[in-house]
């Protein structure tokens, strides 16, 4: 699904209302500041919107952005937690809510970037930003829709081909099951599993999201969580669809996992890319689920985490394979865009109460 792409905005000064951007000095830029730790659903009230006057005066190489769209992730709800995660230290209160941008140049006092131009940069929640030219990367819009350089040619897309890759491994004729498979990455571990010959069961919250799952997406089995009152339900209705696990890529933990984990069978393969389902309130005191281990030790089975950053270093590899298939349509990348700045803290709790399909992006 492609987004129409808004035209570049027409920003001015304040000191002279009808001067070239070239010639601006400052110009009114929003931020969402991030002021309160959230304990269990995020809200507005853990942010403050704040409006202040920019100076546009470019060091060198130094780019001035207008952002256009804003990508909403569920790490960004882990940065919020109270205890050390992945980094030692969590998001740092009274600063930019960070985030991934794609955005247009404004003006630019750096080599290789034109006003314009469209980029990826991460530059967080504001409206504009100076971005030095090594935070930025240059888009095409001939290539692909730029907002794939936040979903399926970006961060998503490299952690579903590098975490089912290189750490699930898949073979032809294994069932691979993936939680959160209407999501961001899920969408795309389903795609990626059936280009390697896989069979593969998707879990999702609602009948629609499967029906999709099944239809759009080529999954040979879908099932609804919300279907299921308990593990053991959601699990008998896995094993007769299935028969058994080779991978299982978990996004969401909880209930879900803890019906896959005893239908795993020998050698198989559990990548932990996320734990939505404690993001709410259970970061800091997650849940106890059943005594799961034996069963990996029956199985002889790993478990392994994964992170997207290990594997900035191969973003270009991830790109040289997966941008042929996004330009074939041939990997269909689905987007749930919301209209405003304003949204973005709404726009992230809502990627923990399921209201989205695909890739969740806030248009400037």
């Amino acid at each position: 699904m492609q987004v129409a792409l808004r035209d570049a905005k027409s920003i001015v000064p304040s000191s002279h209302p009808h001067s070239p951007t070239a010639a601006m000095t400052t110009l009114s830029q929003q931020q969402w500041i991030y002021r309160q730790q959230p304990l269990a659903q995020i809200g507005a009230e853990h942010y403050e919107l704040v409006e202040r006057q920019l100076d546009t005066g470019l060091g060198a190489d130094e780019v001035l952005l207008a952002a256009r769209y804003f990508s909403v992730d569920p790490y960004m709800r882990i940065g919020q937690s109270g205890k050390p995660t992945y980094d030692a230290e969590p998001h740092p209160l009274n600063t930019v809510q960070q985030g991934g941008v794609v955005g247009q140049v404004l003006a630019s006092n750096a080599a290789g970037y034109a006003e314009g131009d469209w980029v990826h940069s991460y530059s967080g929640w504001q409206t504009h930003a100076k971005v030095h030219a090594s935070g930025l990367k240059l888009l095409d819009p001939a290539q692909a829709p730029v907002t794939t350089a936040l979903g399926v040619l970006g961060m998503p897309g490299r952690t579903a081909w590098f975490g089912l890759t290189e750490s699930g491994r898949p073979h032809a004729g294994e069932v691979v099951v993936v939680s959160g498979a209407a999501g961001a990455v899920g969408s795309l571990v389903l795609q990626f599993a059936k280009r390697h010959g896989a069979k593969v069961l998707g879990v999702a919250g609602g009948q629609a999201k499967c029906d999709w799952l099944r239809d759009t997406l080529g999954a040979d089995w879908a099932i609804d969580y919300k279907a299921h009152d308990s593990a053991d339900a959601l699990g008998a209705a896995i094993r007769a669809a299935t028969g058994g696990v080779d991978v299982y890529f978990d996004n969401v933990g909880g209930m879900v996992t803890d019906a896959v984990i005893p239908l795993i069978n020998r050698r198989a393969r559990i990548v932990i890319c996320g734990q939505i389902s404690q993001y709410s309130g259970g970061l800091d005191t997650p849940e106890l689920g059943p005594r799961l281990l034996h069963h990996m030790l029956y199985q002889r089975a790993t478990i392994q985490g994964m992170l997207a950053r290990d594997y900035v270093h191969r973003m270009d590899e991830m790109v040289r394979i997966v941008a042929p298939w996004v330009r074939a349509g041939q990997i269909v990348f689905e987007e749930t865009v919301v209209d405003g700045f304003a949204q973005l803290p709404a726009a992230l709790n809502s990627l923990f109460t399921g209201e989205h399909r695909g890739k969740l992006l806030v248009k400037a």
